[in-house]
């Protein structure tokens, strides 16, 4: 795992002076500096950011970027709640405000935007009585470098991945299908690219070929637990599955291609119970639809056949997120969420073709994200 910067910005009086949130001429964006990010923006942010970022910008305040009406670059500042772990050192302190996550569009680097948006978010913080900024998780001397000679920023704290990684988190996986994020997740723990250990795999298929990629990857416990309809009561099956699972001591449950409706109290008794759903769902979980990158609205489509049913409502986008299990289906608080487009007339297999590797990368990263958030 890669080292990571926590920097800190002195907020003097350099920061007094509100940058102009118009700029100087024609060619500048406008910059709305002082909001809560709309759900436009937020579906932008995860389009062009890899799909991380909203949630944390739906945190806080956000400086915002338009370019005839489009948003084209973002900075949060003052998020409140998050739980990572690099803010739980110098990120408690009162006098300390937060700033990030920040992002400019490829199209406009270069240009001095990210600077005056970066700024902007600074003085906001001056204004709101901190003393301080910290700039946290960055990585890589290139940052640093930019954030020093931006705003005089020094590095304050360093983490690696020992830091939240002292014992790998055992993590189970349920899976009723082909099993090609099993695979995706068993090849980066493989890889070093996840630092978990995969101590089992469950499925009610008994003929699902994740069982058989388990068994080729060394998984130590691979087990089908069927429900036999009719020699057990959908209440007996419940309990069944519950005391395999619990039999394992999971960390960490992932729900990759996972069929079977949980009961509440099977989802009540594992907290750290994370399903991948291919929709874009939207961040507030009482919402029935959500807003895309171009500003359509559509439905969000929770349930078994959901690009199925986004291609049947003629949506132009479909996508994925890992989200949280809750009592409510599809309902969690989001860990990560990726849009993507739908070409007009695209078959469900092609779709789904294209859709798969996205998944792929998203789940790698909630898992990242739920071990950085993990109580130290």
């Amino acid at each position: 795992m890669r080292e990571l910067f926590n920097l800190a910005v002195d907020l003097d009086e350099r920061f007094d002076l509100r940058p102009s949130a118009t700029g100087d001429d024609a060619s500048c964006a406008r910059i709305v500096p002082s909001t809560f990010a709309d759900e436009r923006t937020l579906a932008w942010i995860d389009d062009e950011f890899g799909g991380s970022w909203s949630s944390e910008a739906h945190a806080g305040t956000n400086a915002i970027a338009f370019r005839d009406d489009a948003p084209v670059g973002f900075a949060t500042f003052d998020p409140k709640g998050l739980r990572f772990a690099w803010l739980r050192g110098i990120a408690r302190e009162r006098d300390v405000g937060i700033f990030g996550p920040f992002g400019i569009a490829s199209a406009e680097r270069g240009a001095g935007l990210g600077r005056r948006l970066l700024r902007l978010a600074l003085s906001e913080l001056r204004g709101r009585g901190y003393a301080r900024a910290l700039i946290p998780a960055i990585g890589g001397e290139q940052l640093i470098r930019y954030y020093r000679e931006a705003v005089g920023a020094q590095v304050v704290e360093r983490f690696d991945g020992v830091t939240w990684v002292a014992r790998r988190p055992r993590v189970l996986v349920m899976a009723s299908g082909s099993g090609t994020n099993l695979q995706a997740v068993l090849d980066r723990e493989r890889d070093g690219k996840l630092p978990i250990e995969i101590v089992a795999v469950v499925s009610n298929q008994p003929q699902a070929y994740a069982l058989e990629r388990a068994r080729a990857a060394g998984v130590p416990s691979v087990e089908a637990v069927a429900w036999s309809r009719g020699e057990e009561t959908r209440g007996e099956y419940d309990a069944r599955l519950l005391r395999t699972v619990r039999a394992h001591e999971p960390d960490l449950i992932l729900l990759l291609g996972w069929m079977h409706l949980l009961p509440e109290h099977f989802v009540r008794m594992f907290p750290d119970l994370v399903n991948l759903h291919p929709a874009f769902l939207p961040l507030d979980p009482e919402r029935d639809d959500v807003v895309m990158p171009d500003g359509t609205r559509i439905a969000a489509f929770r349930g078994a056949n959901a690009v199925r049913d986004a291609l049947a409502a003629g949506s132009r986008w479909v996508g994925a997120t890992v989200h949280v299990v809750t009592p409510s289906t599809d309902r969690g608080p989001v860990l990560v969420r990726k849009p993507m487009r739908v070409a007009q007339g695209e078959a469900e297999e092609h779709v789904m073709q294209r859709l798969h590797p996205m998944e792929h990368a998203i789940v790698a990263t909630a898992i990242m994200r739920w071990i950085y958030e993990r109580k130290a």
